[in-house]
């Protein structure tokens, strides 16, 4: 039994020594940072002085408090100088070509600057200065006086164009020129010569033939126009009244129906005492026609059947269509 106590004899004060050995290094660490603390002031203190601030990593007393800085907190990894990253860098491999290519973009961006600076200079100095108000009235009127005889030069040049261009082609005949040729000379020759007061081609009109007959020839004119043979007109396509404000007219469009062409006739009549022959008899369609032309321009046309009022009533005063019309009552 005495033999099995002695080990724990033994063992105790063993357990003790380490936990005083443990606790050692604290009471280190505890009586070391008033020191490490006063230590690293006076460095701080003299860097102050100096304009310089202290590195901490130059402390006095971190490195041989290691152990025990260790044990209480993990220090804050230190950050190295700026010359010590440049030398570690120029240590690795191609960091002297990369130094000297950004040494050499350096030194073209300070060329370039210096380059634009040179360049601004003399333009800043070539710049003229301002005019006084005469000056810039005087550059006005110069420059109005230029203006005028550029624009007289470009209208000489163009007058000077004109007269030397060529005159224009001689206008082309209407391909219904020979049917107009044809028609006023068969009417000449049965209603008589006088019976054409004009005759033309009307181009806006597909080259239509246009005659102007004389009043007093017209009855004879359109007897010949439907019974000719080269003529036949057989139908009135239409019949319209118009005040030329000088003159009054009625155009009557033919056709022939067995021949397949177009004929116009106008007879003019006049303005204070308008009539032209009715032309009933030898086409029908003139009836309704000639009655409406009456109604509303106030032609006369002997020998109408029933020349009666067709649209307006037969009490109406005036003819709403002439020009020179002027209602009655204006609120009609």
């Amino acid at each position: 039994m005495s033999e099995e106590k002695k080990p724990e004899e033994t063992v105790k004060p063993s357990e003790e020594t380490t936990a005083s050995e443990a606790s050692t290094p604290a009471e280190a660490a505890s009586t070391t940072e008033p020191a490490k603390r006063e230590a690293g002031a006076a460095p701080a203190e003299q860097a102050a002085q100096e304009g310089q601030a202290p590195a901490e990593a130059e402390v006095p007393g971190e490195k041989a408090d290691g152990p025990a800085a260790s044990a209480n907190e993990t220090p804050a990894p230190a950050t190295p100088p700026a010359s010590e990253g440049l030398a570690a860098d120029a240590g690795k491999p191609g960091a002297d070509d990369a130094a000297a290519q950004r040494a050499a973009a350096r030194a073209a961006r300070l060329a370039a600057r210096a380059a634009a600076d040179g360049a601004a200079e003399p333009a800043s100095a070539a710049t003229p200065a301002p005019a006084s108000a005469d000056g810039g009235d005087d550059e006005k009127a110069a420059k109005a006086a230029a203006a005028a005889e550029a624009r007289a030069a470009r209208a000489a040049a163009r007058g000077a164009k004109t007269d030397a261009a060529e005159p224009a082609a001689p206008k082309e005949p209407s391909p219904n020129q020979p049917l107009l040729d044809r028609l006023v000379a068969i009417v000449k020759a049965e209603a008589g010569e006088d019976a054409i007061v004009d005759a033309f081609i009307n181009e806006k009109d597909g080259h239509r033939p246009y005659i102007v007959v004389h009043s007093t020839r017209w009855v004879q004119a359109a007897t010949t126009l439907r019974d000719h043979e080269e003529l036949r007109c057989n139908y009135l396509r239409n019949l319209s009244g118009v005040d030329q404000e000088t003159h009054l007219e009625v155009a009557y469009h033919l056709l022939s129906l067995s021949h397949r062409h177009e004929f116009c006739v106008k007879v003019k009549t006049d303005r204070e005492n308008p009539n032209i022959p009715s032309v009933t008899d030898i086409w029908p369609t003139a009836n309704w026609n000639e009655r409406e032309v009456y109604d509303l321009l106030g032609i006369d046309f002997p020998g109408h059947p029933n020349l009666v009022r067709i649209m307006m009533p037969d009490d109406w005063v005036g003819h709403p269509l002439r020009k020179d019309y002027e209602p009655l009552d204006p609120e009609v």
